[in-house]
């Protein structure tokens, strides 16, 4: 098994990184342990997690995930396994989290209640990787950064991450972490696939020349690049097909944003290089994240146990400099909706 590191940690992980947001909701206990399992058993040691998951978020259903990893983390040897969790981020932000009342915010506060919640239902002392959910627009990042601080200084996280940050969010925490002296975010976690590429500017830049880590998230955009949505009819019980036809308005527009005209067009594309190199269109979009140094880690996620076989497929395969060519190609034709 390959093993990659997170920024300048000492968090040694697989490419792979098993995601939960489904469990709880569209997967039950029990078949969260069956993927959880089949993923351990395959050699992945990454899960991660967030207080608000599962997804779709609801009030009455925050915090189910991590009780389900807690449960069946029991089974195993702790530091077999590196865990990231995420605290909510601010109700400013891109949607307002369903948990304390609607009023998150990434505040001292805020921090340590959220911490000691995902403690509890995981049932370990420690989080390997503690990242912010979403950036905070209001407090400013010296607070949020010397509360994370603390937490590391008590030992309850041992490093810092974030997530769907801009490049100048990400750069004034590092510089504001060195001005500090405390300690960094080592990683961020941001939407990176095939049909959402963006990374590769800035950021990538950024994470390569500071040794800070990509874990890429939804690298097959949600189930789009599996091409199931690519036929006359969308597949039952598949998020966009459940998002579309949901009454919230957050979740038609996420739909609507990876699951559109353009999004089609390239998933078609990415399915013939699928098919001329004789493999699953979902190990293709799972290997290209695992083609570049800034990412330590892809993440990906399954309903059900059935799900887990071509993406985990990718920890064995390095896609060509041919097949590279060709998505570049792609990617040039094509102006992709941002993620």
């Amino acid at each position: 098994m390959e093993y990659r590191y997170i920024g300048k940690t000492g968090l040694r992980v697989t490419p792979i990184c098993l995601g939960t947001m489904s469990f709880g909701s569209w997967s039950s206990e029990a078949e969260s342990f069956k993927i959880m399992d089949k993923a351990y058993d395959r050699g992945v040691n990454f899960f991660d997690t967030a207080e608000i998951y599962p997804v779709p978020p609801r009030a009455e259903d925050a915090g189910k995930s991590e009780t389900i990893i807690g449960k069946w983390l029991k089974s195993k040897p702790r530091d077999s396994i590196i865990i990231a969790s995420k605290v909510a981020g601010a109700a400013n932000g891109w949607f307002v989290p369903l948990i304390r009342h609607g009023y998150t915010a990434i505040d001292r506060f805020h921090i340590k209640k959220a911490i000691e919640g995902s403690l509890k239902r995981l049932g370990t002392d420690y989080i390997d990787l503690y990242q912010m959910h979403w950036p905070d627009t209001v407090v400013p990042i010296e607070e949020s950064l010397v509360a994370f601080d603390e937490l590391v200084k008590e030992g309850k996280v041992r490093y810092l991450g974030t997530s769907n940050e801009s490049a100048y969010g990400l750069c004034k925490a590092n510089e504001t972490s060195k001005r500090l002296g405390i300690a960094r975010f080592e990683s961020i976690q941001n939407n990176f696939s095939l049909n959402n590429p963006r990374f590769l500017d800035e950021l990538s830049t950024l994470c390569t020349k500071e040794n800070i880590s990509l874990l890429a998230y939804s690298p097959i955009a949600g189930g789009v690049l599996s091409g199931k949505y690519n036929s006359k009819d969308y597949p039952q019980n598949a998020r966009y097909t459940d998002y579309m036809i949901s009454k919230n308005i957050r979740l038609n527009s996420q739909a609507e944003r990876f699951l559109n005209e353009k999004s089609l067009k390239s998933t078609a594309l990415y399915l013939n290089i699928a098919k001329k190199f004789q493999i699953s269109p979902v190990t293709l979009a799972v290997a290209y994240s695992k083609q570049f140094s800034f990412v330590a880690s892809t993440i990906i996620g399954a309903r059900n146990i059935e799900q887990m076989d071509e993406s985990l497929g990718a920890l064995d395969v390095t896609l060509s400099e041919e097949i590279m060519a060709e998505i570049k190609a792609i990617q040039k034709e094509i102006m992709y909706p941002m993620g």
